[in-house]
């Protein structure tokens, strides 16, 4: 019975270890998510601010589902952000381009992310279905987790 119960051990210590990479790949998908939530946001706004002219009143998104009520000064160059901190100026068709390019570079980290979460979960469950078979073998008897 000892190689059994230690053949458990190791399979809860292997279930929580796959249950803790699920956690961590779920947080960066939902961090992922975020970040095409806003990118959709920001090509959107750029979609219909394109070619406005000067002075044309524009509800510009702030965050939160907020607005704010602006007038254009330069509907043709705008100032992006390409991370740490570092922000250059832009024509508005440069900027829809490298957002779509970040776009699918999300969804593709998106997808490559599901998958993982996906085969995480099919090992988990083949994990406790062995777990349960061998808990059953024993006989329902209790085993000692340490």
């Amino acid at each position: 019975m000892a190689k059994e119960d230690e053949e458990i051990r190791r399979m809860l210590v292997e279930l929580r270890l796959l249950e803790g990479s699920a956690r961590t790949i779920q947080s960066r998908l939902e961090v992922v998510d975020t970040a095409l939530s806003e990118i959709l946001i920001a090509n959107s706004t750029l979609e219909g601010i394109k070619n406005k002219p000067k002075g044309t009143e524009a509800l510009v998104p702030v965050g939160a589902g907020s607005f704010i009520r602006v007038e254009l000064a330069d509907s043709e160059k705008i100032v992006m952000g390409v991370g740490a901190g570092v922000s250059f100026e832009k024509s508005v068709n440069d900027s829809i381009e490298s957002l779509k390019n970040r776009q699918d570079d999300l969804e593709k980290l998106r997808t490559s992310l599901q998958e993982q979460l996906s085969q995480i979960a099919s090992r988990i469950e083949d994990e406790r279905r062995t777990l349960s078979d061998l808990v059953n073998k024993r006989g329902g008897e209790t085993v000692e987790v340490v």
